[in-house]
């Protein structure tokens, strides 16, 4: 993937003791303004995420429309030793510029992602924090929520179809969960998140991408029992096969 395309802009910022930059697309903004990127700055246009993820995330009422912005938290164990903050390897590998770039990829493809606005990383000595602000999907709801309020009635073969056309595309999605696909009211799919993500030739990653979805959605059973959720499962994944075996 190329580093730099004459839709992309880049604008150098300092704040504090650090340097930082912020990435967007410029056939939608002529002028951004890196305090975009901080959740203070839209005081109470900015809405706390409080639905999977862990935390740093807002719905912003931007002049520009319904926006989600979401600040990069570590997890695992590293998250004992900062929060926020990855090591400085060069502006072109910061996780937000990447999810930025990789994001628009999958959009000029035509798959169903969120429309990236900006992203952002300031650099202080030898790492960087993160951030990245794209379009909020309207009426949607996960599809863990679904999940949870609908058992069996649940969109498994919509999710197994959808999962299949982002394979087929060789993008190797690095935390696939059910909190990361969205549906609307009328069935259509969205996946979301892609920090991490990749674009490879397709090989064994994809049974790992639906390995660790069907951890999540036995995390997520409720009263259900294993076997029930396994069964479902399966209907995703004999959806996600019939797509697959059509595009191959």
């Amino acid at each position: 993937m190329d580093l730099f395309d004459a839709t992309e802009g880049i604008l150098p910022f300092r704040e504090g003791h650090g340097t930082g930059a912020i990435l967007f697309d410029r056939e939608r903004f002529g002028q951004v303004d890196a305090a975009w990127m901080r959740p203070e700055h839209w005081g109470q246009r900015a809405r706390p995420v409080d639905s999977g993820g862990r935390g740093g995330a807002w719905f912003i009422d931007a002049p520009f429309g319904q926006s989600l912005l979401r600040q990069y938290k570590r997890g695992g164990m590293m998250r004992h030793f900062s929060h926020d903050r990855y090591l400085w390897h060069g502006a072109q590998y910061t996780r937000s510029f990447a999810e930025f770039r990789i994001t628009r990829a999958l959009l000029a493809q035509g798959l169903p992602v969120p429309r990236p606005i900006a992203a952002s990383y300031l650099h202080e000595g030898l790492s960087y924090r993160a951030a990245i602000l794209i379009d909020r999907l309207p009426d949607v709801r996960s599809f863990a929520d679904r999940i949870l309020t609908s058992g069996s009635d649940a969109p498994w073969e919509e999710a197994g179809r959808l999962i299949a056309r982002f394979h087929r595309a060789g993008l190797d999605h690095a935390d696939l969960n059910a909190f990361n696909i969205l549906f609307d009211a009328g069935g259509r799919g969205w996946l979301i998140d892609f920090d991490r993500a990749r674009f490879r030739i397709p090989a064994y990653w994809r049974e790992r991408n639906l390995a660790r979805l069907l951890r999540s959605c036995l995390k997520i059973r409720g009263a259900r029992s294993e076997d029930e959720v396994r069964h479902d499962f399966a209907r995703l994944r004999r959806a996600y096969e019939r797509v697959w075996n059509k595009m191959t």
